[in-house]
Parts: structure tokens; C-alpha cells; sequence
């Protein structure tokens, strides 16, 4: 079957995301491999340091005021991608293609009509995988704080160490998910390709005939062993 080909040169504002997190991979494993920090599962019993950073989706819109929480629940509607999604993604002018291609994008991932996602720069993205599993996550925005995630069987969370979701959320990047509404079928062709790139911090753009959810994107760097 025929797929959209997400194979397509971004302007060079487009990779600031996707450049904060490889450089963020690069720094760790250069501080580890020198001796400035312990490797992560070295460092944090218990851990396994992973290859790839994976990325939780929070349901929290990190412009709100939840996003100063330590703790809370609803974790059954948090989601993880446990590959880059960025990279996989179709641009938004390249909407009619991944129609046309059924809805099958070059990356293997299938596009839901009735449940979608953008990102800061106007890429549809794969969904996350839901819902986040109960366990412990090592987790940092890039900044200076790196602590433990807990999500409990009852999906209620907790951030150790006082840290707030602002202090391990990414703040370059935004995700959003949308879902059409009854009486007007929004899409990706409905979304304003001007509203993109998001301004650093802003919330995700409306897009007309849906409804929105603003995710806080946070990293994951080690899973409980």
C-alpha cells in the first residue's frame, strides 16, 4: 500500500525540538563517559539507563496551573512514545498525501481521523502509546532537574524530591491531541499552517471543527529495573 512520504526538508526553526533533545542525549553520555556523572542506572539503583530517551504525553496543559504539581491522578490518560515521534511525522501540507495513502504514513504508524496529533511545528504525529504503565521513570525537561516519576496501579502519580511537572517538562515542545467535533469535522486540513511554529512557552493553536488537549512533554532518560 502506498505511504505518505514524511521525507521532506523542515525549516531549520522546525528542529529546535528535536535538536534540545539529541543534544541532551549527547550531553549525558558525555558527562558519563568522562566521569562527571555516574551512569544513570549506576547512579540510581534500581534504574536501567535507556539508548533512546522515550517521551511521557501528560494530560496537563503545561501553560495552566496544574503544571506546578507534584502529585496527582489521572495518569490513565498520560501516554508514552517510546520512539521519537518528531522524526516520523507528516507536515501539514503534506496532509492530502497521507489521505491519499490511507491514512498510512511512511514511518509504518496509521493516521486515526477521529483522534490526531500535532506538534509545536505543525507535524501530525503517531499517537502515544496508552495507557502510561504503572512504574518508576527517571525524568528531566533538560534543565537541571532529574528525579523519579511514580505512577501507581490506582494511576495516580508522584514526583520525588519536591519537583514540580513544570521542572521536568520540556518546555520547547508542545503536543497537542485533537478530536473533530460533532457538527463540523475538523482535520488537519481545517488547522491554520500560520499558526506554526508555536511560539516558545505559547499554548497549541485551536483548530476549527475540534476539540483540544495541550499535553506537557516530558523525558525519560531510565526505567525501573
Amino acid at each position: 500500500a502506498p505511504r505518505a512520504n514524511i521525507h521532506h526538508p523542515f525549516p531549520s526553526a522546525s528542529w529546535q525540538c528535536m535538536l534540545a533533545r539529541g543534544a541532551l542525549v549527547r550531553s549525558l553520555a558525555l558527562a558519563a563517559s568522562i566521569g562527571v556523572i555516574a551512569p544513570m542506572s549506576a547512579s540510581n539503583p534500581g534504574f536501567k539507563s535507556l539508548a533512546s530517551i522515550q517521551f511521557i504525553a501528560a494530560s496537563i496543559d503545561p501553560t495552566g496551573p496544574g503544571i506546578q504539581a507534584t502529585s496527582g491522578a489521572g495518569a490513565q490518560d498520560w501516554g508514552i512514545w517510546r520512539v521519537d515521534p518528531g522524526p516520523r511525522g507528516v507536515r501539514l501540507e503534506n496532509f492530502k498525501q497521507l489521505e491519499a495513502a490511507g491514512g498510512m504514513a511512511r514511518a509504518g504508524w496509521k493516521f486515526n481521523t477521529d483522534d490526531w496529533w500535532l506538534e509545536e511545528h505543525g507535524l501530525i504525529m503517531e499517537a502515544p502509546d496508552f495507557p502510561l504503565p504503572p512504574g518508576r521513570y527517571m525524568v528531566t525537561g533538560g534543565r537541571e532537574t532529574t528525579t523519579v516519576l511514580t505512577v501507581k496501579p490506582d494511576h495516580s502519580w508522584e514526583l520525588a524530591d519536591g519537583a514540580t511537572l513544570y521542572d521536568v517538562t520540556h518546555l520547547p515542545c508542545r503536543s497537542a491531541r485533537y478530536t473533530p467535533l460533532a457538527t463540523e469535522k475538523g482535520s488537519p486540513a481545517t488547522a491554520n499552517a500560520a499558526d506554526f511554529p508555536v511560539t516558545p512557552g505559547g499554548p497549541m493553536p485551536a483548530v476549527r471543527g475540534t476539540s483540544k488537549q495541550d499535553y506537557a512533554v516530558i523525558f525519560v532518560t531510565a526505567l525501573e529495573a
